[in-house]
């Protein structure tokens, strides 16, 4: 379900992208004033109508995906990587109580004197 969700977020976010840079700017009106042609693709004012509707209705699909995506990654839980931090052995072994730890000496060791060189004998 989740690949489902993801492959659609995917194309819906091509088609927003797309359906956005379609739109024409606020200065393209402009152009049509010094001879430039008019986008008269869908009628008299409908390019800013359908482009708007059409964008409103891939945004809220966008929004939509975006909010099941986030929903199940947080259900989940847990990652791949916290079952392998663990070996088997680990695992299938059972908790054995702590020993308690080892006394320090009362007393420290005392300092052991570096041995002095032996006398060299000549031959």
């Amino acid at each position: 379900m989740q690949i489902l969700i993801t492959v659609i977020h995917v194309t819906v976010c091509i088609i927003l992208v797309l359906v956005v840079l379609l739109q024409a700017g606020k200065g393209a009106n402009m152009g049509a004033v010094f001879g430039g042609s008019s986008q008269t693709i869908f009628g008299s004012g409908g390019p800013g109508t359908f482009l708007g509707k059409m964008t409103t209705i891939v945004a809220v699909i966008f929004m939509l995906t975006s909010f099941s995506l986030s929903y199940t990654a947080s259900r989940k839980g847990s990652s791949l990587m916290e079952g392998a931090s663990r070996p088997e052995a680990q695992k299938a072994a059972p908790a054995a109580p702590a020993a308690p730890p080892a006394a320090p000496p009362a007393t420290p060791a005392a300092p052991v004197a570096p041995a002095a060189p032996a006398p060299q004998t000549a031959k």
